[in-house]
């Protein structure tokens, strides 16, 4: 939604590549007074395709752009593990979002829950926020967009953005 996604997962910063308008629809929300709190599945870890390192150096660079633009984000969860282990934090399982809930006092009715894959949407409804379904993601994962149902559909970031201005 940010990034382009990879099929063999982003390894290093060299790797991350923003979508073009994604940056500035951050500072968009930034400026317009909305916390901004990125929850991300990082099964890569587990795989062992990256390490600890490379995730904070993706993490650093991806700040240092959207800085750039004028953004930012409050926060970054990510679930580390892999996607058999039957954890409470992989998405579609609500438990990161309800901890940046409790840490940065959201009211997750209140909120808007964005991303680019079916867990993402059901991850928000989960946590009892409203949806929004960008159309960036991996080509074979659009097909099962039609097994969700969002609050909006956009063609990406920056129109999520507008809409989301445009509710309150």
């Amino acid at each position: 939604m940010l990034n382009y996604n990879r099929s063999d997962h982003i390894k290093s910063p060299a790797e991350l590549e923003l979508i073009p308008g994604s940056a500035e629809a951050v500072a968009a929300l930034k400026q317009a007074g909305w916390a901004v709190i990125i929850i991300s599945n990082q099964s890569g870890l587990a795989r062992g395709f990256f390490d600890e390192e490379a995730l904070a150096g993706i993490t650093q660079k991806l700040e240092r752009e959207l800085a750039a633009a004028g953004g930012g984000f409050d926060a970054v969860y990510y679930c580390p593990h892999a996607p058999d282990a039957g954890c409470g934090c992989r998405k579609p399982a609500p438990g990161l979002v309800h901890r940046a809930a409790l840490e940065h006092d959201l009211d997750l009715e209140r909120c808007f829950f964005v991303g680019d894959r079916t867990a993402d949407v059901e991850c928000g409804q989960a946590a009892g926020s409203r949806t929004v379904l960008v159309e960036t993601g991996l080509p074979e994962e659009r097909a099962e967009h039609a097994f969700v149902h969002p609050d909006h559909v956009a063609e990406d970031l920056r129109a999520a953005v507008e809409w989301i201005l445009q509710q309150e």
